[in-house]
């Protein structure tokens, strides 16, 4: 990592240019840097990283509606052009959203990768934002991490009964933003993953590393899924062989992020009407961004890791 100088893009068709005001670092990022995805990424060095990003709207590019120059906007950039930890970057118009004044730019900035990736797992366990829903019970680990505390908010605007594990220090956290039960990852009751009152859970978002599908699988209610964010390989291997079986009870990885301007629309919507929060760990200048690095890389932080673009 290395702070240097280079020419202020230019927007292109469909395309709109943004002077940025907050990046959030996901872990996504730094596994870039450290290989995980070659060959796909990164495409060529050197490379910008971080995609999820708040700014200004400075030009647009041909092709371009709704948006103009001034708007004060939430963008999730291309990943195979990164772009987030620079004073400007570009962003496709079809993954750009416009933020109102309620919503801070370190709050937005939060949103794409973290509560995308939780919104899409909470659907694909069944979960339905427009009250037609059924009363569903859900496992969510990791709970306190960036992913883990949208997928609490968003599970309970879903009307869902909300299990979740985390550290003891976050344990009130949890509880506030509206789960229902709340271990400690770290105790033999927490460990087991077990429904403390004794319920089934009809789907896992699964945020953490270490937790083997026969340990989910007692826990799960007939059909029951776990979605799993972080797959490794053996958990690949695991879809695969329920796929061929036809299992109901199913571990499904969530590899890549389908996410599209009205799902973000509709989680900046829900931050501004105070439905969902942003709980923000930590908070770098763009000068400081090896540290914000750094801590994504520690593993413990609490919610999402900002870096702010001097003015």
């Amino acid at each position: 990592m290395q702070h240097v100088e280079v020419p202020v893009p230019s927007a292109k068709k469909n395309e709109v240019l943004l002077k940025l005001q907050a990046a959030t670092v996901n872990p996504l990022d730094w596994k870039i840097q450290r290989g995980d995805l070659r060959p796909l990424l990164p495409r060529r060095l050197p490379f910008i990283p971080v995609t999820d990003v708040a700014g200004v709207v400075v030009d647009v590019g041909p092709g371009v509606n709704g948006l103009t120059a001034g708007d004060q906007v939430v963008a999730k950039l291309n990943s195979l052009n990164g772009g987030g930890l620079a004073e400007y970057a570009v962003a496709s118009a079809n993954l750009t959203v416009k933020r109102p004044a309620q919503v801070s730019a370190a709050e937005g900035a939060g949103l794409p990768i973290a509560a995308g990736t939780a919104l899409e797992a909470l659907r694909s366990i069944g979960a339905k934002f427009d009250g037609t829903g059924k009363p569903l019970n859900v496992l969510i680990t990791a709970a306190s991490g960036g992913v883990g505390l949208y997928a609490v908010q968003l599970a309970k605007l879903a009307n869902l009964h909300v299990t979740a594990t985390c550290g003891a220090r976050n344990m009130d956290l949890v509880k506030s933003l509206g789960a229902d039960e709340v271990m400690d990852y770290r105790t033999p009751e927490g460990a087991t993953l077990r429904s403390p009152s004794g319920r089934k859970y009809d789907g896992v978002v699964h945020c953490a590393v270490g937790v083997s599908w026969s340990s989910f699988r007692p826990l799960l209610s007939d059909a029951g899924r776990v979605i799993d964010i972080t797959p490794n390989f053996s958990a690949i291997l695991t879809y695969v062989l329920h796929r061929v079986t036809f299992s109901k009870k199913r571990l499904v990885p969530q590899l890549l992020l389908s996410l599209n301007k009205a799902d973000l629309e509709f989680l900046v919507g829900l931050l501004e009407e105070d439905k969902l929060k942003t709980v923000i760990d930590s908070r770098f200048p763009l000068s400081d961004a090896g540290k914000a690095w750094q801590s994504s890389i520690d593993g413990h932080a609490t919610g999402k890791i900002v870096v702010e673009m001097e003015s």
